[in-house]
């Protein structure tokens, strides 16, 4: 089953990072606000305050237990629990100001538990933007893609970019912040020993570390580039169809609909519509309320 699969939350919230198994030893609950707060990269401003704040996050961990505890026996019952703890928890983002990776990771997970694989996918992006190298994150991301309706042909200039730039597409980006320090570690090492002892660092040495240094570090700027002002968005709705206009008149653009987990890259906002990019580069119109964007600043 699916169930089995799924790396549980860390509901505790007791780190940054989150955990593989709900901990069985809480963290006093003020003490975890204070520290999702100071943890959390953007802190937006609260509309709840610290009691309220404590409340929510106890009701939420306290109902997903629950869930936990139910979903064998009683699955019905469980997906009901999940949902409301997935509401909970949204209750500190949108109402109490705080967005951090761990917080998106398990609404995102209290998501999936609901078979609400678009809100879930959702969740684990936003996660991503805040602990990227995250494993059990990246784990849980890349199984709820695996379910989904809708499939997408990568192009021919995607195969041939992903098999040239190989690292670039394969590498996490901590690898390749690693692989980078450590290329130019050796390179201003080589430097600096050869203006002493030239016959120590040979020439060969200087030139392969430059040009992996470089090649990591222009891996990195592109990717941060890319996303700097890129927005994106995930499919929320069962379906939707996708359009050749921003307007219900427009005929569709596919034969079939778009299905809810669908990620897509957005190209222009028009009124309650937004032109979208698909992962096979195919664009279309899609009504914005069957949407959510990753980017919650865009």
């Amino acid at each position: 089953m699916i169930k089995r699969k799924l790396r549980a939350p860390g509901v505790s919230l007791r780190s940054s990072r989150p955990n593989a198994t709900a901990s069985k030893t809480p963290m006093p609950l003020a003490c975890v606000l204070v520290l999702l707060a100071a943890l959390s990269p953007t802190t937006l401003p609260a509309a709840m305050s610290d009691s309220e704040l404590r409340s929510v996050f106890a009701e939420g961990n306290q109902l997903f237990r629950e869930a936990n505890e139910r979903s064998s026996q009683n699955p019905v019952a469980a997906e009901d629990l999940y949902r409301r703890a997935a509401l909970r928890f949204e209750r500190l983002v949108n109402e109490g100001g705080i967005q951090n990776g761990k917080l998106f990771y398990n609404i995102g997970n209290a998501y999936f538990r609901t078979n609400d694989v678009g809100r879930a996918i959702l969740n684990y992006r936003k996660a991503e933007q805040y602990i990227p190298n995250d494993l059990n994150l990246l784990q849980n991301l890349n199984h709820a893609r695996q379910t989904l309706l809708d499939s997408f042909e990568e192009t021919q200039e995607a195969k041939v970019l992903r098999t040239l730039l190989f690292w670039h597409y394969d590498f996490s980006a901590r690898l390749r912040s690693i692989l980078f320090a450590v290329f130019s570690l050796v390179f201003w090492a080589a430097v600096s020993v050869r203006l002493f002892r030239s016959d120590w660092a040979p020439k060969w040495l200087l030139t392969v570390s430059g040009i992996a240094g470089a090649m990591f570090l222009g891996s990195l700027l592109a990717e941060t580039y890319e996303k700097a002002g890129e927005a994106t968005g995930v499919v929320v709705s069962q379906q939707v169809i996708a359009r050749k206009g921003d307007g219900e008149t427009y005929e569709p653009s596919f034969k079939d609909p778009l299905h809810a987990g669908t990620e897509f890259r957005v190209l222009e906002n028009r009124g309650d519509w937004h032109q979208i990019e698909l992962p096979d580069r195919r664009q279309c119109w899609i009504p914005s309320r069957n949407a959510e964007l990753v980017n919650s600043s865009l």
